[in-house]
């Protein structure tokens, strides 16, 4: 157990002080015990003249200068808060165990050695990008692409590897299962059209509850949808999305759900999706991320399925693996999730396709 520190990667939330030289920077010492090889990284430990930065401070890279207030909100604007608390987090485990900035290549290999089969590969490789980031930040350079580091990573991987967690896709036919069940009161009203919506925009959890009502434009069609701010999208530019009328039963209809919840709900300006209390009162505030996932747990259970097993991510990998089933092309299930690449598609494509043109179909 390592003793508790203040280091300034545990403050990494922004600090904006011209005076960066002050009686802190003298009190904060890390006495980890990890491995150091460089006589030299230890000369500079001692002589601590800077605090640690990262992509979150990155304007205090040179502590002469004082920046305005303009500049210093715009520094800390490029970085969500995700990303922020990622930082934060990934930099004060590092440092809990004896880590320093700037570190060595012996250290960050002992570090993930240290960790290794108790943290995800994923975890890991995450844990590398953040002291990456960190030595970047100060202009320093990282030794997180070393050889010995991504050897021993290789190695984890090999050793400890195995597949990534993921959410099931709620398929089209999970869908038809689950209308049914929906009455008219305001919550199921709510549910049906947050399931369809969901589904058939192919949003993340953090999109669709980010949804307000000035973002969904009605035309002969459908509706367009346009998401101002994403995961893959901080800068703000914007996507729009189409979502056309169902050709099948009204319960099915995406359009028609979201305007029978609207105007049951009477909601005209603000947050799309909100709370609805036992009672039927609709609350004024934004429905949160966690309440997607119960959402979809408690009616993936009611028609029978293991709700363990699905998650809000589930909405937007149902529609990726159910488009992939119906032979539906890649360009156009990205064009509706906004995923970059068919890199990023291609396990949910996978799993579409597993019955599709399989070998054993031409021989039993």
């Amino acid at each position: 157990m390592y003793p508790e520190k203040d280091t300034p990667a545990r403050s990494i939330a922004i600090n904006v002080n011209c005076s960066l030289k002050d009686s802190k920077s003298e009190n904060n010492s890390i006495k980890g015990s990890a491995i150091n090889c460089d006589p030299g990284l230890e000369r500079w430990q001692n002589d601590k003249k800077d605090p640690v930065l990262t992509s979150d401070n990155l304007h205090l890279s040179d502590p002469k200068n004082c920046l305005s207030e303009d500049v210093k909100g715009y520094v800390q604007d490029a970085i969500s808060p995700n990303t922020r608390r990622a930082y934060k987090s990934d930099l004060a485990h590092f440092e809990d165990w004896g880590g320093t900035i700037p570190a060595t290549k012996e250290m960050v290999a002992a570090y993930l050695a240290d960790h290794a089969g108790k943290l995800a590969i994923a975890t890991l490789q995450r844990r590398l990008a953040s002291i990456s980031t960190a030595h970047g930040a100060k202009g320093l350079e990282s030794p997180t692409a070393l050889k010995l580091v991504q050897t021993t990573l290789r190695g984890i991987r090999k050793r400890h590897g195995k597949p990534q967690k993921q959410a099931k896709p709620l398929l089209v036919e999970d869908l038809f299962r689950i209308m049914p069940l929906l009455s008219d009161t305001v919550k199921d009203t709510r549910d049906r059209a947050l399931l369809l919506i969901g589904f058939a925009g192919g949003f993340r959890r953090s999109e669709l509850v980010g949804l307000n009502v000035e973002d969904i434009e009605i035309v002969r069609q459908g509706l367009v949808v346009t998401i101002t701010r994403s995961k893959t999208d901080q800068s703000g530019e914007g996507r729009r999305i189409g979502i056309p009328f169902a050709r099948g039963a009204y319960s099915y209809c995406p359009v028609l759900a979201l305007e029978s919840w609207l105007k049951q709900a009477g909601i005209t300006e603000g947050s799309l999706f909100r709370p609805v209390t036992r009672h039927g009162e609709i609350k004024d505030t934004r429905l949160s991320k966690e309440a997607v996932s119960r959402i979809v747990k408690h009616y993936t259970e009611a028609i029978g399925l293991d709700p363990a097993y699905y998650s809000g991510h589930s909405l937007r990998a149902g529609l990726a693996t159910s488009a992939a089933q119906a032979g539906v092309s890649t360009l156009a299930i990205r064009k509706q999730t906004g995923h970059r690449s068919d890199a990023m598609l291609n396990r949910y494509v996978r799993e579409g396709e597993l019955f599709k043109g399989n070998a054993m179909r031409y021989i039993l």
